[in-house]
């Protein structure tokens, strides 16, 4: 919902340099279905849902939200310089005093994207860069890193929006949420568009699409991962969940499709694709093996090592070519193989892709995703984005293949989120393991004892005689877990991934498990190479007061 404030150290929302100038009383004729208030002479550059991120000149939509309607804050919009307020027939009678023109529409939520695309000419019909928008349960993020990687080898200015950053031609802005609400999203684009970039890769959730945050945006190239157990805190069960990510792959949303079929939902999506699409499987992992070897594009797993994961791309009339992706992960070898694919039916030629890939390797930097923070001697540790049971499964198994010695897991789950999948992490986190590791991750509101509990609840229905370990908060985990290991074993650290701050009762609290991490094996004596990734709050990565904790070394 709308507020008159946000966190200060939320990133901030992007807009075009050269902001349009369009006409109110065009948008009134265009859009509204009653005008309160004079719109005549009157220009916008630009739209925004949140008072806090309005900037004079531009309409504000006041939407309801689950407690308070947006409305509520003409006031506060028109103190910053807004030039009118779009809204429905209650949130105009509540803005009726504001002092700004209202335009009256019957949905505004459902409009925005619409009116987005008009305020800020993205629509399908303008000139746009080539858009690639990834949707899935896992590997949403990697793509999209993927795809921009390979765009920078073939020397193509290039975008990009995921759950980690937003790129624009080299400028790096960290993201608020995977895909920003649509009017964020359209004056992103403008931007882009603005600084010559000519492809982006969007990361696109079910939630984006059920909120209409992709709405007014037709992408050239939409591809699939994967749909495992996951977000059940927003749908009501996987039907609803898997019903959400299909509108991508109709007309309005998308012109063409690239379908993995490594997970069993990939076959409903072909069934029920309503463009032009390919598809691409890898066997080595898939579900079922053989609907992944019928595809168009076949990924085959030819070396796994800690630089990386060797795979051939192999299509059905016999193109083939070999590359590393450079973390490890047959799974994120089935990720490059279907960022490859996206690329080609993008339209770029078959052979400038192999020229750049072909006995070479991707030049991607995926943060977060199975990131190698450790030195060349003793216990590799990796930090991991993921939090899902598929997830954790897949990762693990990829740490395991190229461990000696033993894997210990490090873990823990969202509070206020979907409490449902715990147990099946607890499980799949003992499972894949020789030691696991209880810790802290986002309690927001929630006890995060309760959390923890039902992890190792989980764990002990799975191996009762497993060695558990339950230490708060992260910052002591990370340094009791790498107590426990030495050269040749390895610690995978899942969930944190490349975010730089933990909700504790709604504030983000500076934090990077990168970070700590580093720190805690150098405490422990062992090498550590300088980070390629920004450190953030350097002298706030301390654990809590507690005089029972440990100080961070």
């Amino acid at each position: 919902m709308p507020t008159d404030h946000a966190p200060s150290n939320l990133p901030p929302v992007l807009r075009p340099e050269n902001p349009p100038t369009r006409s109110l009383e065009e948008l009134a004729a265009r859009f509204a279905r009653e005008v309160r208030g004079d719109v005549a002479g009157r220009t916008l550059s630009g739209i925004t849902l949140a008072t806090a991120d309005l900037r004079a000149g531009e309409a504000f939509v006041a939407i309801r939200g689950v407690n308070r309607h947006g409305a509520e804050f003409a006031h506060v919009a028109a103190g910053k310089g807004a030039v009118a307020i779009v809204t429905d027939a209650s949130g105009a009678d509540i803005a009726a005093d504001a002092g700004l023109p209202v335009l009256i529409v019957d949905d505004p939520r459902g409009l925005l994207g619409e009116l987005s695309a008009w305020v800020y000419g993205t629509g399908a019909d303008d000139h746009l860069p080539l858009l690639f928008g990834t949707t899935g349960t896992n590997g949403k993020t990697s793509v999209s890193h993927l795809l921009e990687g390979i765009l920078g080898q073939l020397g193509v200015p290039s975008g990009l929006s995921s759950t980690a950053e937003r790129h624009i031609a080299g400028h790096v802005i960290v993201s608020r949420l995977t895909t920003p609400e649509a009017s964020e999203m359209h004056a992103l684009l403008a931007l882009m568009r603005e600084r010559g970039v000519e492809a982006v890769a969007v990361e696109v959730s079910a939630q984006a699409l059920s909120r209409r945050r992709v709405d007014g945006i037709v992408f050239d190239v939409a591809g699939f991962t994967n749909l495992s157990h996951d977000h059940l805190d927003d749908y009501a069960d996987m039907r609803e969940y898997f019903e959400a990510k299909l509108p991508l792959f109709r007309p309005d949303r998308a012109r063409r499709a690239v379908i993995s079929l490594d997970s069993a939902p990939g076959a409903e999506v072909v069934a029920r694709c309503e463009v032009p699409y390919v598809t691409v499987g890898t066997p080595d992992i898939a579900a079922d093996p053989d609907a992944a070897a019928s595809a168009d594009w076949t990924v085959h797993i030819v070396a796994e090592r800690q630089a990386g994961t060797e795979f051939t791309l192999t299509a059905r009339d016999g193109r083939t070519l070999t590359t590393v992706v450079p973390v490890i992960g047959r799974h994120m070898a089935a990720n490059a193989g279907l960022a490859i694919v996206m690329l080609l039916e993008g339209g770029y030629a078959w052979e400038r892709l192999a020229a750049a890939l072909d006995g070479g390797r991707i030049d991607a930097y995926l943060p977060g995703r199975t990131q190698l923070v450790s030195g060349e001697r003793g216990p590799a540790v990796y930090v991991d984005f993921g939090h899902s049971p598929d997830a954790f499964e897949k990762t693990l198994a990829a740490v395991r293949r190229v461990t000696p010695g033993r894997v210990v897991m490090v873990m823990g789950a969202d509070g206020d989120r979907d409490a449902t999948k715990r147990h099946d992490m607890g499980r799949t986190a003992v499972e894949g393991s020789d030691v696991f590791v209880v810790t802290d991750h986002h309690p927001r509101f929630e006890n995060p004892d309760s959390i923890r509990a039902t992890l190792i609840e989980g764990a002990r229905r799975a191996r009762p005689d497993a060695e558990i370990h339950e230490w708060s908060p992260p910052e002591r985990a990370i340094v009791e877990a790498i107590g426990l290991v030495g050269d040749g074993d390895a610690i995978l650290w899942a969930g944190p991934g490349h975010q730089d701050y933990r909700d504790i009762r709604g504030v983000r609290t500076p934090y990077s498990a990168r970070e700590l991490a580093r720190r805690a094996l150098r405490a422990a004596g062992w090498p550590v190479p300088e980070p390629h990734w920004p450190v953030p709050y350097p002298d706030d990565l301390t654990p809590d007061s507690d005089p029972e904790r440990p100080a961070f070394p």
